[in-house]
């Protein structure tokens, strides 16, 4: 929901909006609290069990070092700020973590943390402790199956450069996540602001402006696509714009297809 609120001012609770906007046409069909604490009665559905973060155990750190692990060639040890008193050392086997890295923002979790056991099939909640690892008394704590965000495993979740360290994770990507079957007749929902729109039209919200701003770059338009308007009276005017070099993926903070 953090997405639809930059366009809309929504003050209704999430099972609320839910079904105003499924007896508006809008069917949701699922929605899931990532990070969040489910409400008491709540109907929120989703592939992947609930879990809360707890703000005083997980949080947005930042790798100020990264060395390699001197018993185990697939092992780094990384050197974490997140906004303590000192950094906090941990051990991890994520691939895209680079021994001599530095500068990566991470989720970050600490003994007595409640996660689920990324090395088991199915969702099972565990304890974070410091164990030995290849001789070393230290903890895995960076995470991205662990906090029920994916059910891959294959490296650590990457946060932009500008994520706030020391920030409690749930307040810096703890959201609610509708998802809305759009039917042909909706198509005018078929995007955020769409959306948007309607959440304003149903609950009286303000919708907040957008900014109209587009950067034309490259040749001129005009020698790459022609619009040919056959009945004018129909259909007075026709805009198109031309877009290349777009890469379609369902990448996020590092996430691979698997997210």
């Amino acid at each position: 929901m953090s997405w639809i609120r930059d366009y809309v001012d929504i003050k209704i609770s999430p099972e609320e909006l839910a079904q105003k906007l499924t007896f508006a046409g809008l069917e949701v069909e699922q929605m899931e609290y990532i990070g969040l604490p489910r409400p008491a009665g709540s109907r929120a559905t989703g592939e992947r069990p609930e879990l809360a973060w707890d703000r005083d155990k997980i949080f947005v750190g930042e790798i100020l070092e990264v060395k390699q692990h001197p018993n185990a060639d697939r092992l780094t040890l990384v050197r974490v700020e997140y906004g303590a008193d000192a950094p906090i050392e941990m051990v991890t086997g994520a691939p895209n973590i680079k021994v001599g890295g530095s500068g990566y923002k991470v989720a970050l979790a600490l003994e007595g943390s409640r996660l689920f056991d990324g090395h088991k099939e199915v969702w099972e909640l565990a304890t974070l402790k410091k164990s030995k690892i290849r001789g070393s008394s230290l903890l895995d704590g960076l995470f991205r199956k662990e906090l029920a965000i994916s059910d891959g495993h294959e490296g650590i979740i990457l946060f932009p450069d500008d994520a706030p360290v020391g920030t409690p994770l749930v307040d810096y990507l703890g959201d609610i996540v509708f998802d809305i079957k759009i039917n042909p007749n909706m198509a005018r929902c078929a995007s955020v602001i769409g959306i948007a729109r309607e959440i304003a039209a149903l609950t009286g919200a303000t919708l907040k402006p957008v900014p109209q701003q587009m950067i034309a770059k490259g040749a001129p338009i005009e020698d790459q696509v022609k619009v040919v308007i056959k009945n004018p009276e129909l259909n007075p005017r026709f805009t198109a714009a031309l877009i290349r070099g777009i890469e379609i993926n369902r990448r996020r903070f590092g996430c691979s297809a698997a997210c």
